[in-house]
C-alpha cells in the first residue's frame, strides 16, 4: 500500500508516509470500580456537526455499561467505529483527562505527533472514505480497530503539523462565523419581507403616487366580508409519485409556501377514483394550509399559473376575493404579512 500511495502523492520535503499505529500508542482499558464515579463518553455523547464531546454522562461503576472501558487522556483523538460514514469524532479536552470511553471508539493517542493534526486527518474526505469503505455488518456497520489503526496518510515534521493545526483552527472558527452568519439569513429576509408587506398593505408603499390623486378613500374589512365561498379539500389515497401535465394530482401541503404555490409538490390521483372538478386548483386561488406542523399551519399562497390538473387536499382551505373588493392578490399579500 505504501509504495502505491507514495506514486500517488508527490510529498513535500521532509515529509513521509505513516499509519496510525506508527504515531500512537496502545489504549488502556480497565472496568470502573462499583464505588467510582467517573464521566463516560459514548457514540451519542458527540456532536456530529461540531466534532466536540458535547453529552457525556457521569456515571457510578456498578451502574456502568459493559462498554465502558476505553480510558481517555486529553489530547487523545476520538474515533467512532460504528457506522463511520457519519464521522462521529472528537478531540477529548483537559476537562475530560483520565475519564472512560465506548469500546465502540478507536482511541488515538498521538505518540510524538501533534494531536490536532491527526484530529484533522480523521476529519478528512480521504479518511471517512477509507474506514466506510472497510465496515462490516449490514444491520449495524461497524469498521475494526485494524481499519483505522492501518491508515497511512502523508505526515509532515512536528513544527509543521503544529503550524498546520494553527492555521486550521483559524481557519475553521472562520467557517463557523461565516456559518453562523449564514444562518441568521432567513430571519433577516423574514423581517425584510414583513416589513414590506406592512408598508404595502397600509398604503405606504404607494404615498408618493397618491399625493395629488384623489383616490378612494381605503376602508377597514372584514375578512367574511371580502370573500366569497371557502372550500376544504380532498385527502385520498395517491400514489407516491407527482402528477405529470396530462394526469390529476392532489396538492400537498408543502405545495403551499409563503406567497407562492408550488404546482409540483403534489400526489397523483389513481386513475380509478373520480375527479372532483370542483376541488381543481385555478389561477386567482388563495391556499391556505389549515393543518401540520405549527410551523406550517397557517401558511397562505396566491396560485398565480397552475402548470397541471390539481385538486386542493383536505388540509388545505381555498377562497378568493369577491369581485367588487378587489383582487386575491392583495388579500393573500395582507395575509402575509402576519405570517
Amino acid at each position: 500500500m505504501g509504495s502505491d500511495l507514495q506514486k500517488e502523492i508527490a510529498l513535500p520535503d521532509g515529509w513521509c508516509l505513516a499509519r496510525v499505529q506508527d504515531v500512537a500508542e496502545k489504549t488502556e482499558q480497565r472496568t470502573p470500580r462499583p464505588d467510582e464515579s467517573f464521566i463516560y463518553v459514548d457514540i451519542g455523547s458527540i456532536n456530529r456537526n461540531s466534532k466536540t464531546i458535547s453529552d457525556p454522562q457521569r456515571l457510578k461503576g456498578a451502574g456502568a455499561p459493559s462498554r465502558a472501558r476505553k480510558v481517555i487522556n486529553a489530547g487523545d483523538v476520538l474515533v467512532s467505529l460504528t457506522r463511520p460514514n457519519l464521522n462521529a469524532v472528537a478531540l477529548v479536552p483537559q476537562a475530560l483527562d483520565q475519564q472512560i470511553a465506548s469500546t465502540g471508539f478507536e482511541v488515538i493517542k498521538p505518540k510524538l505527533v501533534e494531536g490536532r493534526y491527526l484530529f484533522a486527518l480523521v476529519r478528512s474526505k480521504e479518511f471517512i472514505e477509507a474506514i466506510s469503505g472497510a465496515v462490516q455488518g449490514a444491520l449495524y456497520p461497524a469498521a475494526k480497530s485494524a481499519d483505522v489503526q492501518f491508515y497511512e496518510f502523508p505526515l509532515p515534521p512536528l513544527a509543521e503539523q503544529k503550524a498546520i493545526a494553527d492555521k486550521l483552527d483559524t481557519l475553521l472558527a472562520q467557517v463557523e462565523t461565516t456559518k453562523a452568519r449564514l444562518e441568521r439569513i432567513p430571519d433577516i429576509l423574514k423581517r425584510f419581507r414583513q416589513s414590506v408587506l406592512a408598508a404595502a398593505v397600509s398604503g405606504r408603499l404607494t404615498e408618493v403616487w397618491r399625493t395629488g390623486k384623489a383616490c378612494e378613500a381605503w376602508r377597514v374589512l372584514g375578512l367574511g366580508e371580502i370573500v366569497g365561498e371557502i372550500e376544504q379539500g380532498w385527502s385520498p389515497k395517491c400514489l407516491s409519485y407527482p402528477a405529470s401535465v396530462n394526469d390529476w394530482g392532489v396538492i400537498k401541503t408543502s405545495a403551499v409556501q409563503s406567497i407562492d404555490f408550488v404546482s409540483a409538490e403534489n400526489k397523483k390521483l389513481p386513475n380509478e377514483l373520480k375527479v372532483r372538478e370542483k376541488l381543481k386548483v385555478s389561477p386567482g386561488d388563495i391556499l391556505t394550509t389549515r393543518a401540520g406542523p405549527r410551523s406550517r399551519c397557517g401558511i397562505t399562497c396566491y396560485v398565480q399559473t397552475v402548470d397541471r390538473n390539481l385538486m386542493i387536499c383536505d388540509k388545505v382551505y381555498r377562497y378568493r376575493v369577491r369581485e367588487e373588493h378587489g383582487i386575491s392578490k392583495f388579500l393573500a399579500l395582507q395575509l402575509n404579512e402576519f405570517q
